[in-house]
């Protein structure tokens, strides 16, 4: 079209001026352009939030730490009652078979406190703390073969004969593994499948072990009870102590004991002890499960799963949490003693 004249339709003395663009047209911007960008500028404000928020934490547990101290108090300080060889232990009577009772994961061994006397009555019943927890010295390696020489050497410096040794949670892979060396005549397995699966990753636990954060908890965790209580209302179930300070601090003391934050970064490395399933199917071992029935920590189904790879019974203690034996010391004592 000409300039100047008129386009049909168009009212008269109104002209249209033809323009001329260099180039190819611009393409339209679409609504979904607008939508990614913003999109990416969210995700670009989100990760710079979540960076300064770690770059604080880390910050503030690195003062903490450097501010703080361990407590690293000498066991000999914090426990007045019997070693062998570093290992803190417990004893009730004087005659009969001999059994060894294994605490879990920060268990001393006071957890055994109402089963001992029982077992008393027809065992001489020792309970003994695994290095890492209660009042033995930290020595390491924190693994199974380096629980399992511990207690080895316990049972063999106190002349004990073919002991029954009962491990508990983390314990039970420890019971299982005298039995395999043929140092016990018989494992039981309470509330614990001995198993090794389970747990963090090991570039996690490893990430964990060399953190800031976990020198952090360690000294902080102690100090705060509504956690800690927390903790023992889930280990316990539906029924439990009063979860007074004294309670609380039967409980949060061993880890005053020297060395313990290297036990525990130790413990974080190497993750959970065990065997595999298969291994568990191919020991040929006498064997017994004892399992509360209101676990809420490990899950009933894998305690039966070994008791199945083992060949061995399996006992359920009625209306007990993961402390069994502190709930029902009664019957878990019967089971053990059957």
């Amino acid at each position: 079209m000409r300039p100047g004249l008129r386009r049909p339709g168009v009212p008269r003395g109104q002209y249209v001026q033809k323009v001329e663009v260099d180039g190819p047209a611009a393409p339209p911007v679409s609504a979904c352009t607008y939508s990614y960008g913003g999109a990416v500028r969210i995700l670009r404000w989100l990760l710079t939030i979540l960076l300064v928020v770690v770059l604080l934490v880390t910050g503030a547990s690195v003062a903490y730490n450097l501010a703080t101290s361990d407590p690293n108090v000498p066991v000999t300080k914090l426990w007045r009652g019997k070693f062998v060889d570093g290992t803190a232990y417990r004893e009730w009577g004087s005659h009969g078979r001999p059994i060894v009772l294994v605490g879990g994961f920060l268990e001393p061994s006071f957890v055994w406190d109402r089963v001992g006397p029982i077992l008393a009555r027809r065992f001489h019943v020792y309970a003994l703390d695994l290095d890492g927890f209660g009042y033995t010295v930290r020595r390491g390696p924190w693994t199974l073969q380096g629980w399992g020489d511990q207690v080895q050497r316990f049972i063999q410096a106190l002349h004990l004969h073919k002991p029954i040794v009962v491990g508990h949670s983390l314990g039970a892979a420890i019971a299982v593994e005298e039995a395999r060396r043929g140092v016990a005549s018989e494992a039981v397995l309470v509330d614990g499948d001995a198993l090794s699966s389970g747990g963090p990753p090991h570039f996690v636990r490893d990430a964990l072990a060399h953190s800031p954060f976990l020198t952090t908890l360690y000294r902080v965790l102690p100090h705060v009870d509504w956690v800690v209580k927390k903790l023992l209302k889930n280990a316990y179930g539906p029924v439990h102590p009063k979860l007074d300070t004294a309670e609380l601090q039967r409980w949060t003391d061993p880890l005053r004991a020297q060395d313990g934050r290297k036990a525990l970064q130790g413990i974080a490395e190497n993750g959970i002890p065990g065997f595999t399933s298969s291994q568990l199917h191919a020991l040929r071992v006498r064997a017994l499960v004892v399992w509360g029935a209101d676990d809420n920590v490990d899950s009933e189904s894998a305690g039966r799963k070994s008791a199945l790879n083992l060949n061995a019974p399996f006992v359920e203690v009625p209306n007990a949490g993961h402390l069994s034996m502190l709930e029902d010391p009664a019957r878990v004592a019967a089971a053990i003693a059957r």
